[in-house]
């Protein structure tokens, strides 16, 4: 009888891991969609070419390399031998869930804080540049921060982040916050699209392409991100874990809501106009907001501190702007900006497992790893192959250079 409630456990949860793992990996079409929502026509077939290429490129080097970094202490060859349909080879205790369950769960994150990057710096690098950064993202950078975090490593063999009293329920900080240091590095050494800013400083909108596309990436975004946070339960075969399930998904989409609605009144009261682009980000940051700890708050709770992300990602809109770091979707403000919030909201509703000193120490060596080693990366690529297409190419689009084809071949380019 009890080697039969363990099997139908086994079974449940890891049937629970695979569907929202796949909810994970749909959001890779909600990326896809936002962006190819904000950038211009001309941009549309080359941004979608790299979020369907990095999607391909995560999982296969985090199978390579990258889950070995993070989970198996470095033995590059524990997930291509010791990982069965049984188990995991030589492990203490048996899995609680199929372990290639985890495998496929762990790949999609890694391909979303990938996904992040490819926003911020649309419309003007190399393609191949890119998806070369890609390559080492994903099978080393990320891996190393997540073995720190989620592995349960100590940091260069000095300190454990959870023992500093760091937690980051589903990757405000390990995810988000760490797509946004890679960005925010990758930005500042290719510099602004020709045209966003101007010679006195002044702000040149350059509107996205198709809002309806952009409206829909952020629904998917949505829908996605219940199984990003949920799935971190890791089990919904008991009482408990089922519970805990329920309120995950309440108040992930409870901080969704809060989030948009926030950014759509600040953006009223700051530009007179009920701006659809910040209200979609405002839902984003709202659920990057509350996913570093979405099991304890009460549903009010992660409605306000989803608003509390919405206020503050157009803040930081405008903010990055004036400084003339050019992100034509807003992903360091609202991955990198609203990721730091959410870490710093943990302790105030899970105090037992976080404190804000540990928070702190966690995210400033998060943003350390990931900002100084993608900025070595990214200046390498630059040295060796250059990252920026030309002036002429990025007038014309980078669908014509980069991909040649344009996405909408029958209308005339907007240049």
């Amino acid at each position: 009888m009890e080697d039969q409630i363990f099997q139908l456990s086994y079974a449940l949860d890891t049937f629970y891991f695979l569907v929202c793992g796949a909810l994970v990996m749909w959001m890779a079409a909600g990326f896809a969609m936002l962006e190819a929502g904000l950038v211009r026509s001309k941009n549309t077939t080359e941004i979608l070419t790299k979020n369907v290429a990095l999607y391909a490129v995560a999982c296969t080097m985090y199978m390579i390399c990258g889950y070995s970094i993070m989970y198996g202490g470095g033995d590059f060859t524990a997930f291509l031998s010791g990982i069965t349909a049984d188990g995991v080879a030589g492990a203490e205790e048996p899995a609680t869930y199929a372990p290639s369950a985890d495998f496929f769960f762990q790949v999609v994150f890694v391909a979303t804080a990938m996904s992040i990057v490819s926003g911020a710096v649309a419309e003007r690098m190399k393609l191949w540049a890119f998806l070369g950064f890609a390559v080492i993202m994903t099978g080393f950078i990320y891996p190393m921060e997540g073995a720190w975090t989620w592995g349960g490593e100590a940091v260069f063999g000095m300190y454990t982040l959870g023992d500093l009293g760091f937690s980051d329920f589903a990757g405000s900080g390990i995810v988000h916050m760490a797509g946004a240091a890679a960005a925010l590095a990758g930005v500042i050494l290719l510099g602004a699209r020709k045209g966003k800013y101007g010679p006195d400083g002044q702000v040149n909108a350059i509107p996205g392409a198709n809002l309806p596309l952009a409206t829909l990436g952020t629904f998917i975004l949505w829908l996605g991100w219940f199984g990003f946070n949920g799935g971190s339960v890791l089990a919904t075969a008991t009482v408990e874990s089922a519970n805990s399930v329920a309120v995950v998904f309440m108040n992930t989409n409870a901080a969704a809501a809060g989030g948009l609605i926030a950014a759509l009144i600040t953006a009223r009261f700051m530009f007179g106009k009920a701006d659809l682009t910040m209200a979609l980000n405002g839902a984003l940051a709202g659920l990057v907001a509350i996913t570093a700890e979405p099991s304890t708050p009460t549903a009010l709770q992660a409605t306000l501190f989803g608003g509390i992300g919405g206020i503050l990602v157009v803040f930081s809109i405008v903010t990055l702007d004036k400084l003339k770091i050019d992100d034509p979707v807003g992903a360091i403000s609202v991955h990198g900006v609203v990721g730091l919030l959410g870490l710093l909201l943990v302790p105030v509703t899970n105090g037992e497992n976080s404190s804000f000193s540990g928070q702190l120490i966690g995210a400033l060596t998060i943003f350390a790893w990931v900002f100084i080693t993608s900025l070595i990366v990214w200046g390498v690529l630059k040295a060796v192959i250059g990252i920026r297409v030309g002036e002429e190419e990025e007038y014309e689009g980078v669908d014509l250079s980069e991909c040649g084809m344009e996405a909408y071949p029958e209308f005339i380019t907007a240049k």
